[in-house]
Formats: C-alpha cells, structure tokens, sequence
C-alpha cells in the first residue's frame, strides 16, 4: 500500500495517490477505505477519490482536521500505509438519468467527483456548482469541469465566480431548467440546506454522510443515521442516502459527541510537534 505520488490540493488538503491492486480492482463510485498512517494510529474512513484498474491505484484526498488527519498529510512517496481496508460501502447507483446537478462545498468535491465522472459518462448531461469560503479552498474545479456540460462556482468572500453560498446557484439552476437528480457533497449544514430547497421543487437528492465511523463494516454502529424513520449505517448501506429523508438534526448531535476529545488530541499533538499546526500551502 505505497504511496506513489502526493500533492497539495489546497492549504492543509493533499492528495496521495496509492498502489492498492486489489482495491482498485473493485473500486466503484461511492466507495471509501479505512486506512491508518502506522500500526498504533487510529483507524478513519477516506473517500475513494479516484481508481485506476490498469495502474493499480486509488486516489486519496485528505484534510487536515485532526491528529491522524495530519500524520496521513506528513506521510511522504515511498511510504506505505500498513493496511487499506476496502473497498466499503455501497456503490453510487450509475446510469441514465438525464440532467445531474452536482453541489460541491470544500473537501465534497472529491468524493463528488468519481460520481460526476461516471454520470457523466453514462450519457447524462451534468451541471456542476462547486464551493468554498475562498479560491484558494476550491479543489478539482479542473477535473470537474472536464466531465461537466455546465460548471459554476461559488466563494463565500467573492475572491472568484459568484459571491455567495452554492446554495445561491442551485436555486437558479432549479428555476432555470428540469433537473432529475441533484448530488449534494459536503458539510452537513450545506447538505441539510440544499435538501431544504431541493424539497421545494420536489427533485431526488442524494447526500454523503461521514457519521463517526470505527470498523467499517457495521458492527460497531457508531455511523448510525436515521432515513426515512428507520436507523442505517453510514458504512454498509451508505454513504450515499436520499437526502429528503435524513434526519440532519440527529446527524449533527452524533458529530458533536467526540468534539472535546479531538480538539484536545489535536492540540496536544500540535503542541508536541512545535508547529501550532501544519502551515502546508498549496504547491
């Protein structure tokens, strides 16, 4: 499971490409592993960015966040991740649709973003909004562009495209034409807000949630949510789930439970490494 290629997406964002054969073998769209950065480190679910069957490799892309989230980003080329769990989850259902809107907000785009390919592919015409609080926090605008008909963004400060939230464009988009299906990656609050619009002009929405993850494979339950009246797990039958029927007030409460925790783990590792926190920038 070595690394074999590794940049800065933006500050604190990197992704790393990794020969894993055996995972890139079955990788599909929606998919995740469960990686560690050494045999004593936690155990955190990443988003399976991009595959290549051919080269053997799955792509990564990591935000720092947390403690093991920045011992993943200090991990250089050569190295090698002792184990990759995967790949976990349920595939993106992939077919013909007809007109995709894809809502990206920050690190969303990169599990966005083998979904849009795929659709994409499939013969569906796909519209693409993409957000961050800055330019500089925007990533894969590139490769999303490249596998959309029609690609927007938006910044929160207005340092480029539309000054405003992701929410803005959607809403145009919805009043401008029919769509069939809109795909909404990101922070809870953006997901829940999207969905609340979406609700408006009655239009199938599909969310990703990262509920607290441990195992992977359903045993633990710590991922549990509520669809739809009825308790799933993010890593069985998600993470992909039809956003009009998630309950985002219970989703927020369970983020919330190891908050103290993290933050205390995170300043002490900062402070044992005597960088008050990592100062990467995007190369």
């Amino acid at each position: 499971m070595k690394i074999i290629a590794k940049d800065f997406l933006a500050p604190r964002i990197v992704r790393l490409v990794v020969k894993a054969p055996a995972v890139a073998a079955k990788a599909q769209p929606g998919h995740f592993v469960i990686v560690r950065s050494n045999e004593h480190a936690e155990r955190i679910p990443l988003t399976i960015a991009d595959f290549n069957r051919e080269q053997g490799t799955i792509t990564l892309v990591i935000q720092e966040v947390g403690k093991s989230t920045a011992l993943i980003n200090k991990m250089e080329v050569g190295q090698k991740f002792p184990d990759v769990l995967g790949p976990l989850g349920t595939p993106y259902p992939i077919g013909k649709i007809g007109a995709v809107l894809g809502v990206a907000g920050g690190l969303g785009a990169a599990p966005l973003y083998p979904k849009i390919k795929a659709l994409f592919e499939a013969g569906n015409r796909i519209i693409m909004v993409s957000g961050a609080q800055r330019k500089e926090l925007l990533i894969l605008t590139e490769e999303l562009q490249k596998v959309s008909h029609e690609f927007q963004i938006a910044t929160d400060d207005g340092s480029y495209g539309h000054k405003g939230l992701v929410t803005d464009l959607l809403r145009q988009a919805l009043e401008r034409e029919k769509i069939d299906e809109v795909i909404a990656i990101g922070p809870v609050p953006m997901m829940e807000a999207c969905c609340k619009i979406t609700r408006e002009f009655k239009v199938k929405t599909m969310v990703s949630l990262n509920a607290v993850m441990v195992d992977g494979t359903g045993m633990c339950g710590g991922c549990r949510v509520t669809v739809a009246g009825t308790s799933k797990f993010c890593c069985m039958d998600g993470p992909a789930f039809d956003g009009l029927a998630v309950d985002f007030t219970e989703l927020r409460q369970r983020q919330r439970y190891y908050s103290d925790q993290e933050k205390q783990t995170y300043q002490a590792y900062q402070e044992h490494e005597g960088m008050g926190g990592c100062q990467c920038h995007a190369k």
